[in-house]
């Protein structure tokens, strides 16, 4: 069987996209960006009586939602410790406090909408004597903050543990699902939700804000930016994002997939789950994760995966292959606030560290609570200018914007000691020194494209990336196709240069 480079939730027939919004459209408040953050604050506002349009680069949920392992777990891993780590324990306790809101929310959505959900136990397990002590902090952490959790031996899994915490009652599903309810639901209630078309600015004038895409421009009082990562430099929130890569794989014939969902806190990570389908039980495991753009290549990594996946649950079939990013707060809480101190008029979700499921939903019914002029009580910690947060994200904040500056310099000196090169072969690229910036030159499917390497965003060199075929910014994760459009990350604006330079089909 030839395994789908597609995300398993994604590989379906998709609904027609929406019209363009006419050009000149006013609106209580734009939503930019539609995964679940935005879906979801756009339907608590619809609810609320605004008049909402909801603008997306791509189609809905193909970005971050749509490539998750789809968990709505409370039990994150090793979140609550990191997080226990930089606060005291309120912080934490709100941190669960909104995270638990989302899941009802989330379980309240799918209920509604007949999304189907599986309730399940979520581990966070490890497999070495060294990563107990990891697990002892997340339980302290966990039942601080008034989690039911418990030390358990996850007798499903096919290797040894040596120590595992579980917490009951956690869900998952199939994401994609959730998201063409949302749409749905939307459209019904009159709400555009418009695909396809890639915001490239906002403006603030007298009382309203000009949001200004490839097809026009709307205006609104409010402005909400969903985007996984802020596509506006407003707030300097890319020095204080760091844009994290992982991978998954979908495998059918595995016999008796594990019951439960499942992730490792040692390294490298493993994250496990079961899907239900018609053909019977997939297992979906995820891993690997790294900086986007760095730790070289990225074949080996889909390839770990494989082979660690056939040693532990043999007989089985790859069926697809993708990968999912995120993004890491310097100070581990995620940003939900104005893009500007003081400010609301643009607010910005971000920082969910991979844990997207709960925090969207918590981030949408912060963001819509924000606008009506009623604030959660667990808001404040997520705010990204709480003061409590500026001592605790300066060193972190420091040391990811110095590696960023290291990546800088290597990017644009690193050609410079390479001459233009023959041809690449098929599914690699290289960049190398080119007039008056280097170039980035790929082949794929037998065409050779040559770009610039040079990010538009704030001008880092592209790196390829062999195992998911595109060009990817090691400094702020912006991803770009071989021919150099725009997939996603900061960058607003595709990488400039010439389609492509020579066709090598049936040469």
């Amino acid at each position: 069987m030839t395994a789908k480079n597609a995300s398993l939730w994604l590989d379906r027939p998709r609904p027609a996209a929406n019209p363009p919004i006419p050009d000149g459209s006013r609106v209580d408040v734009v939503v930019i960006g539609a995964g679940l953050t935005g879906l979801c604050t756009a339907l608590e506002l619809s609810r609320s009586g605004a008049t909402v349009a909801v603008l997306d680069a791509r189609r809905a949920g193909s970005v971050t939602t749509g490539r998750t392992t789809g968990k709505i777990s409370l039990l994150q891993g090793t979140k609550l410790s990191q997080i226990a780590a930089r606060y005291p324990r309120d912080v934490v306790r709100a941190y669960v406090d909104a995270n638990r809101n989302g899941r009802r929310r989330l379980l309240d959505l799918c209920r509604g909408f007949g999304v189907p959900v599986q309730i399940e136990t979520a581990y966070t397990y490890v497999t070495t004597p060294g990563g107990t002590a990891a697990l002892a902090d997340e339980f302290e952490a966990a039942s601080g903050a008034g989690l039911d959790v418990g030390w358990n031996d996850p007798s499903d899994l096919p290797f040894p543990v040596t120590g595992a915490i579980a917490l009951a009652e956690q869900a998952q599903f199939d994401p994609v699902d959730l998201v063409e309810a949302l749409v749905h639901a939307l459209r019904e209630r009159g709400v555009p939700v418009v695909e396809n078309t890639r915001v490239r600015s906002v403006s603030r004038g007298l009382g309203r804000t000009a949001v200004h895409h490839a097809g026009g421009s709307l205006t609104a009082d409010r402005v909400v930016l969903a985007t996984g990562t802020p596509i506006l430099d407003r707030g300097s929130f890319f020095a204080r994002l760091e844009p994290r890569r992982s991978y998954c794989l979908a495998v059918a014939g595995v016999d008796r997939p594990p019951r439960g969902m499942y992730l490792s806190a040692d390294s490298p990570t493993r994250s496990l789950r079961y899907v239900p389908t018609a053909d019977g039980e997939l297992l979906v495991v995820g891993g690997n994760g790294h900086t986007v753009g760095r730790g070289g290549a990225t074949k080996p990594r889909v390839a770990d995966l494989i082979g660690w996946t056939g040693r532990h649950f043999p007989g089985g079939d790859v069926t697809h292959m993708w990968s999912a990013q995120d993004y890491h707060s310097t100070d581990e809480m995620p940003l939900v606030g104005g893009v500007l101190p003081g400010d609301d008029r643009i607010l910005v979700a971000s920082g969910y560290d991979k844990w997207g499921m709960t925090n969207a939903a918590a981030a949408a019914d912060m963001i819509a609570a924000r606008i009506r002029g009623e604030p959660r009580e667990w808001a404040k910690p997520f705010d990204p200018w709480a003061l409590s947060r500026a001592p605790r994200s300066a060193a972190p904040t420091l040391e990811l914007n110095a590696a960023v500056a290291v990546e800088m310099a290597k990017g644009w000196t690193a050609p410079l000691v390479r001459s233009r090169s023959s041809t690449p072969p098929e599914g690699t690229g290289h960049v190398h020194a080119g007039v008056p910036v280097p170039e980035a030159v790929c082949t794929v499917g037998g065409r050779t494209h040559r770009v610039s390497a040079v990010c538009p965003h704030l001008g880092g060199i592209v790196r390829w990336n062999d195992a998911e075929r595109s060009w990817d910014c090691p400094l702020h994760g912006s991803r770009f196709t071989p021919e150099g459009r725009l997939l996603e990350g900061p960058a607003t604006r595709d990488l400039s240069g010439s389609d492509c330079v020579a066709d090598l089909r049936g040469k």
